[in-house]
């Protein structure tokens, strides 16, 4: 397919480990890092898959990826656009080592407004309260850059991508309980919900 006379799009398909994730602005998935036998690559993500995408993938996770490749002759420069991800059980003829139960991700802002507006309490609290639960080994707390909404903070987003502002310490049991199980009864508290 020819987009232009310096720009052809053609499509692709890759098999590579899982490196990392490319991440803008602190909290945006934008694409992923893979390292494939042609060495590492990164690879954009399509919107469909940003939103869906789940941020607990182990690293060196093999993954079969499928989308368009776009080469600007202009620019000399390769653009790799995914439209499926898929995990895959070979490379190479090696069999990736057996996954363990996948963790899941809580995004928390530790820039100086957060943490000016009580954002270290409300990290020791999602700390003590994942220990307390048992849900050290099954969910990490990740420290980001800012997220854009300093005024409201402290902010964190929580695995399944909601995103809560103006959290203080003492409603983190009632989130955690909402989002990550156990006391789901448990009735949370009427905060700023972005």
């Amino acid at each position: 397919m020819r987009i232009s006379s310096s720009m052809e799009m053609t499509e692709f398909c890759l098999e590579g480990r899982f490196l990392d994730f490319v991440i803008k602005d602190g909290y945006k998935l934008k694409g992923l890092l893979l390292a494939t036998s042609e060495g590492q690559c990164y690879v954009k993500l399509a919107k469909h898959l940003r939103v869906a995408f789940d941020l607990g993938l182990p690293h060196g996770a093999w993954l079969q990826v499928v989308g368009t490749k776009k080469y600007d002759a202009k620019k000399d420069e390769l653009t790799l656009k995914a439209e499926r991800v898929m995990a895959t059980s070979s490379d190479m003829g090696l069999k990736p080592k057996p996954e363990a139960a996948k963790k899941q991700t809580i995004l928390f802002c530790q820039k100086s407004d957060c943490m000016k507006s009580g954002g270290k309490a409300v990290c020791q609290m999602l700390e003590k309260e994942l220990s307390d639960r048992g849900l050290d080994n099954k969910v990490n707390i990740k420290g980001t850059g800012c997220m854009k909404n300093c005024k409201a903070g402290p902010n964190l987003v929580m695995p399944d991508k909601t995103r809560y502002s103006r959290i203080q310490a003492r409603q983190v049991p009632a989130v955690i309980d909402k989002h990550l199980g156990r006391n789901m009864e448990t009735e949370v508290p009427q905060f700023v919900k972005v």
